[in-house]
């Protein structure tokens, strides 16, 4: 018969692999006992690409001829959990010897930073009912459901478009010389898995796409501040499903799926060797994307009926001031989460968060106190979010200063932007998308490059520069090629009737209150 030997390589310690738990874990953790478990069927319940790239890898060896999943290892935890974190091989070499046998290490999913990122997800998903309230105070009480359905209708719509085949535009292999990604590669979710982790993560497969798909959700419905009281509908709901899959997810794909802003070993024709964007939750995927959309549309709308002299202040800067609320506190989820970790850099991701959006809520107010006599509520909730936009890329890279900083640019870039520049060229950009989310972030994502604690350089600059650019570019034109079609097809623009009206009533047959203009 023949012989085999089993050897077992101890791979763990207190907390599952080695590679998935933080710094200060790995310092902390204590050696505990190992059990083997015979496993003559295996249960797939983990990374299986791994395992197969591992069970190949040994049967590759000089000498051997076959190699089989033999068991599995286990550990116990000090709680007296038990998980499995490896499979043991069983190796028989050519001649009929006992040859030596190897482990294959299993990625196991983290129950911390599972948990954090399941609060994560939930926390972006509410930053799109806050945006709703934010933009919904700012406009006409006559259209204030009109947005509040927009808004709600990205949370239905964009999910499902990103289950589909949005998540694999954005995170599927490169495809078109890292364009996108294989649109096929995650069709429906085919291959995401709630055992397996996603690489170079601790948490699964299907809540790494969970996380991702919030933010899917509430950019395209950033664009809608631009184009409010005064877009169709039908023309809203096609158009911002085509974005999502033609611009957000190509865009996605190029910072955080390993396409253009990522220039690898060899370099591409964006980036060149060992250059790589810092974008650490959004600037040009989610701000400066939305923003450059959001600026196209004012232009290929056209203004609002009565823009400037007749448009109506806020009618509800309550709801504004609850909005604004509600994305500050999303925007924990939004920054800290995209380390996609409980640890260090998530806390201090949060912490550069509030300090950047508190700076630029003062610096605001203070603008509007000197040089109009009063500080408005809706100057400090702009400002706030001036400042949070600005932080985003940059919330994993820079110190509290970095952020005072961010902040203070944030909100004189952004003022300068809604108070002056709009007013100068007269542009309808209904809620500030472009002067507020596009200036801000493209702040943010340039100045992160001199303002990082590690890496900051002019090269870094230009990097981030370059990023900001073909954000821009392509964005800007496929946008603009995009209102042109919708209109050409289902129409854009309401008709004088409907937004003297109202959208409310006009699209949605409702009203929010008794009383109407």
């Amino acid at each position: 018969m023949m012989r085999h030997a089993c050897i077992l390589v101890f791979l763990c310690t207190a907390f599952a692999s080695p590679a998935l738990v933080s710094a200060e874990a790995k310092s902390e953790a204590k050696p505990l006992p190992v059990h083997v478990a015979e496993a003559p069927k295996v249960s797939w319940h983990y990374d299986k690409d791994e395992l197969m790239k591992q069970l190949a890898a040994a049967e590759a060896k000089e000498g051997v001829k076959s190699a089989s999943v033999k068991g599995e290892i286990w550990t116990t935890h000090a709680t007296g959990k038990v998980e499995k974190v490896a499979y043991v091989f069983s190796v028989e070499e050519k001649d009929g010897k006992a040859g030596a046998v190897t482990a294959a290490e299993v990625p196991v999913p983290s129950g911390a930073d599972t948990a954090w990122m399941l609060v994560a997800s939930a926390l972006v998903l509410l930053m799109t009912p806050g945006l709703a309230f934010f933009y919904g105070g700012l406009v006409k009480r006559k259209n204030v459901l009109s947005v509040l359905m927009q808004c709600f209708m990205c949370m239905c719509l964009m999910t499902i478009l990103w289950v589909i085949v949005g998540f694999s535009i954005a995170f599927g292999d490169d495809t078109a010389g890292g364009f996108m990604g294989n649109p096929g590669q995650y069709f429906m979710l085919s291959g995401i898995t709630s055992g397996e982790v996603w690489p170079d993560t601790g948490i699964p497969k299907i809540l790494y796409m969970a996380f991702q798909g919030m933010f899917a959700v509430i950019t395209p419905a950033l664009i809608l501040g631009a184009f409010a009281e005064r877009m169709r509908f039908a023309g809203f709901c096609v158009f911002s499903s085509l974005w999502l899959l033609l611009c957000y997810a190509p865009v996605c794909h190029w910072a955080w799926g390993g396409g253009y802003f990522d220039g690898g070993e060899t370099g591409n024709w964006l980036m060149g060797k060992e250059q790589a964007v810092k974008d650490f939750a959004g600037g040009t995927v989610v701000h400066i994307n939305a923003g450059i959309a959001a600026l196209v549309a004012a232009f290929v709308l056209g203004r609002r009926q009565g823009y400037p002299a007749k448009i109506s202040p806020p009618h509800n800067l309550p709801f504004a001031v609850l909005g604004a609320g509600l994305l500050w506190f999303g925007w924990f989820g939004f920054n800290a989460g995209s380390e996609l970790a409980a640890n260090g850099t998530a806390a201090s991701a949060f912490v550069v968060t509030n300090v950047a959006a508190a700076m630029a809520g003062l610096v605001w107010a203070v603008i509007e106190w000197v040089r109009n006599g009063k500080p408005t509520v809706l100057g400090i909730i702009s400002g706030v979010v001036a400042g949070l936009v600005a932080i985003t890329p940059a919330c994993g890279d820079v110190n509290v200063m970095g952020a005072m900083i961010l902040g203070i640019g944030a909100s004189i870039i952004a003022y300068v932007m809604v108070a002056i520049v709009k007013e100068k060229y007269g542009y309808d950009d209904s809620l500030d998308v472009w002067g507020i989310h596009g200036m801000a972030g493209i702040w943010g994502a340039v100045a992160v490059g001199f303002l990082a604690v590690e890496g900051a350089s002019g090269t870094q600059t230009w990097v981030q520069i370059k990023s900001v650019l073909l954000t821009l570019v392509y964005t800007g034109i496929v946008s603009f090629i995009l209102y042109k079609i919708v209109d050409g097809t289902v129409g854009l623009k309401a008709s004088e009737h409907d937004e003297r009206v109202g959208m409310d009533l006009t699209d949605h047959a409702e009203h929010a209150y008794t009383m109407l203009d």
